[in-house]
Order: C-alpha cells, then structure tokens, then sequence
C-alpha cells in the first residue's frame, strides 16, 4: 500500500540519485534504506555490507539459489 510522506529535499535527492544507479524507483530506494537501517539497529554487531548483501540475498528468487555444499565431508 503506498502512503504520501513527507520527506525533506535534500534526502529525496539523494535517494533519486542512489536510485538511478541502483535501478530502483525512488520510493524503492527509500524502502531499501529503511530495511539496512532497521536491520542495522536491530543487529548493531553485523557490518553494514553483510545486512546489504543480506538483504540482497533474501530478494532473490529461490530457485535462483544454490544449495550449500560444504568442501569438505567433516560437516
């Protein structure tokens, strides 16, 4: 469901930029901030990177995935 905020100038032109390289809609690339900050805040112990790339990963479709197979058989 989609609702009007207001947000300050400067944030949107900066998601609007972020989100032309991201290839994402503006509306997007603000949801996006909002899920790394509330990961981030709710897992102050993890690097950014890792709850981004979480993130990312989580996004994907499942049959894009691969199962994990270990190197070795001592798992």
């Amino acid at each position: 469901m989609g609702m009007p905020v207001r947000i300050d100038d400067n944030l949107y032109e900066l998601a609007k930029l972020e989100a032309k390289a991201e290839h994402r809609t503006i509306a997007g690339q603000i949801e996006f901030w909002a899920k790394v900050g509330r990961a981030a805040i709710d897992n102050p112990d993890l690097p950014i990177s890792f709850i981004i790339e979480s993130l990312a990963s989580l996004a994907e479709p499942r049959e894009n995935g691969a199962p994990f197979t270990p190197r070795t058989g001592n798992y």
